[in-house]
């Protein structure tokens, strides 16, 4: 019986050595189950987790945080009829000009409070008759302008709606070139887009598209549509509101421009709160010093602004500035150019009183200039 036994454990140990070693050096012999199941093996590896973290460089995180709060506004305009379609000498020459069809608008709209507050562009919604606003979720709803700002092409439109998605208001003083971003909109009305690209530049003035300029420029594409959507920085939260481009074609070229976010929440601030902007205003002409007007006023100064006007009884005249002074600080802050004292002025505050840093030909004056509110600009057409 020990015998049978110890043969039956010899047979077994060499069978499994055997089997062992075929398998390790030929698994090709064990059989088609052996492969299948070594076939399942990998397919579970290789099969990524659904739900899983992000690949490395994505920005899957910042774009889904920030596009719930991004909006499409749709506006439309009523056709206008012509005043002189009833004059019949304007019909025998134009003929009959009806009253046409109306005019469809698009655009994109950042909501900044849970009340319902949304930032857009001012040319997006301007002459509209009626806004529709369109949420990331499909929710639509009727919009009121609450206020607009054309020195800024900013607008602050109101939807009543539960549960809005608000965007986290950034900080556009800390962006830096090079700096990552996302552009968030709706460009040609294709559905909600999110393009990628860095800070290009920043302090963008003199471009001619607002009175108050200090944008951001990007490479992230904007297209038209884009207007009013959001540039957040790689955390998701609100650096600027696209606003223009540059471009020869009508499309992206590489070159954008949003207005920072310190601009649009001094606006959002002042609209909701008091109805409108008060802005500073001194009543002065400026211009940049050249050689040629310092020649003609006769004055030494090498930088700042150059008066060649003053409105009488304004409040640079009531403060003794005169035609051929030379502004060089205000409140201690260097004045380079108009576009500069423009900004340095509308930010001061009306009716109080700030400190004005003089060339009089050879002679340095200080002033106190007590600012008054700046009038509100006619409409124009972008």
């Amino acid at each position: 019986m020990k015998r049978l036994w110890l043969l039956f454990s010899q047979t077994t140990t060499v069978l499994l050595a055997a089997y062992f070693v075929v398998a390790t050096l030929k698994p090709q012999w064990i059989g088609h189950n052996s492969q299948s199941l070594s076939g399942a093996v990998s397919l579970i590896e290789a099969a990524p987790a659904i739900g899983g973290a992000a690949p490395a460089g994505s920005f899957r995180a910042a774009a889904q945080k920030a596009s719930a709060a991004v909006v499409s506004i749709n506006t439309s305009k009523a056709a206008r009829r012509n005043p002189n379609s009833n004059d019949p000498w304007f019909r025998f020459f134009f003929g009959d000009q009806g009253s046409g069809e109306p005019q469809a608008g698009l655009g994109s709209g950042v909501i900044v409070s849970a009340s319902g507050y949304i930032l857009t562009n001012n040319h997006v919604v301007e002459g509209a008759d009626e806004i529709e606003v369109v949420l990331n979720d499909s929710r639509s709803a009727r919009a009121k302008v609450i206020g607009t700002d054309p020195d800024t092409d900013l607008a602050i439109l109101k939807i009543e709606l539960d549960k809005l998605p608000v965007i986290v208001l950034g900080n556009s003083d800390g962006a830096q070139v090079g700096d990552q971003v996302l552009a968030i909109g709706n460009p040609f009305g294709v559905g909600q887009t999110v393009t990628s690209g860095i800070v290009s530049a920043l302090g963008r003035n003199h471009l001619g598209i607002n009175t108050f300029e200090n944008f951001i420029q990007t490479d992230a594409a904007i297209n038209p549509g884009n207007s009013g959507g959001a540039l957040v920085d790689t955390n998701g939260d609100l650096l600027g509101v696209n606003t223009a481009i540059y471009s020869r074609s009508g499309g992206n070229m590489g070159i954008g421009f949003a207005i920072p976010v310190s601009i649009a929440k001094q606006v959002l601030e002042g609209i909701v709160k008091d109805g409108q902007i008060n802005r500073g205003w001194i009543g002065v002409e400026p211009s940049d010093l050249s050689p040629e007007l310092a020649e003609t006023f006769n004055v030494k100064a090498q930088q700042g602004v150059i008066i060649t006007g003053v409105l009488q009884n304004g409040p640079a005249a009531l403060a003794g500035i005169r035609p051929g002074d030379v502004i060089v600080k205000i409140a201690n802050q260097p004045v380079a150019d108009v576009a500069t004292l423009l900004s340095q002025v509308a930010a001061l505050k009306p009716g109080t009183a700030a400190r004005f840093s003089i060339q009089r030909k050879n002679q340095p004056l200080e002033l106190d200039v007590t600012p008054g509110v700046r009038p509100r600009p006619r409409n124009t057409n972008r």
